[in-house]
């Protein structure tokens, strides 16, 4: 026998489909270690997913890796600083004939335990004021970019950095101490082919940013303003030049107080 409903009482049949209520999966997380590697091969990939992240793991692994570099091979960097010292303590006594061989031998110790302490210090300051650099030069070209996503990029694009720590510490074993006359004899760019007893210390200071690891980080940090920032490359590329312009002038300053 069968049953069949009264008029106006049957509900209509409805499909259920697990697919159609699930949500939609949830991109795949990356590890931050993974990052460190594809940032020297997938740089915008990283930038996409660190935008939000913290900014402060990649520069402290930068600022520890280059400070483990440092103290490693400062046995035999010891003639490019103290080529370094010379030049120094040469212009400051020239400028004040007050200031003794003595004082000087005095600075000499206490720079280097400063250096040993600043190495590790110095970087995140430098990667805060590039992050600060960018984002203000950014808003010159349109960009939208927010001041802690600048500070991500500035952070992952310094991750050359310890590649050029480490090309300098290789070299330094490879060198003699006489080829070890200035720091920028170890730079792969043109400032290593400059001899720096003669040629003028502003000189120094604006070529010896044309070297390979500065023009790489350089262009990491267009490629993230782009990403971040959501500007064509063009004016990227601008962006980019202009915080290379403003990363000069630390040198310059100190090049004209010589």
């Amino acid at each position: 026998m069968s049953m069949s409903s009264e008029p106006g009482t049957s509900t209509p049949a409805t499909s259920y489909s697990p697919d159609a209520a699930a949500p939609p999966p949830a991109p795949e997380a990356t590890s931050a270690w993974e990052d460190f590697i594809d940032i020297f091969h997938a740089p915008a990939a990283v930038f996409r997913r660190r935008e939000r992240g913290s900014w402060f793991l990649p520069a402290l692994v930068v600022a520890v890796l280059v400070g483990i570099l440092f103290i490693t091979s400062q046995g035999v960097l010891e003639p490019v600083l103290d080529a370094e010292f010379e030049r120094s303590a040469g212009a400051a006594m020239r400028a004040n004939p007050q200031i003794t061989p003595e004082m000087m031998q005095q600075a000499r110790s206490m720079n280097a335990m400063v250096t040993k302490v600043m190495v590790f210090v110095a970087m995140p300051i430098v990667i805060w004021l590039v992050g600060t650099a960018l984002w203000l030069v950014g808003k010159l070209v349109d960009a939208v970019q927010s001041y802690h996503a600048a500070l991500v990029v500035a952070a992952w694009a310094y991750m050359p950095k310890v590649l050029d720590s480490m090309a300098t510490a290789i070299q330094s074993f490879v060198f003699t101490p006489a080829e070890l006359d200035g720091r920028y004899r170890l730079s792969l760019g043109v400032g290593r082919f400059l001899d720096p007893d003669t040629t003028s210390p502003l000189v120094l200071a604006l070529v010896g940013r044309l070297d390979v690891f500065t023009i790489w980080v350089t262009v990491l940090l267009a490629i993230g303003l782009m990403v971040t920032g959501k500007v064509d490359r063009v004016r990227a590329i601008a962006a980019g030049a202009g915080v290379w312009v403003l990363g000069a002038i630390p040198g310059v300053l100190q090049a004209l107080r010589s």
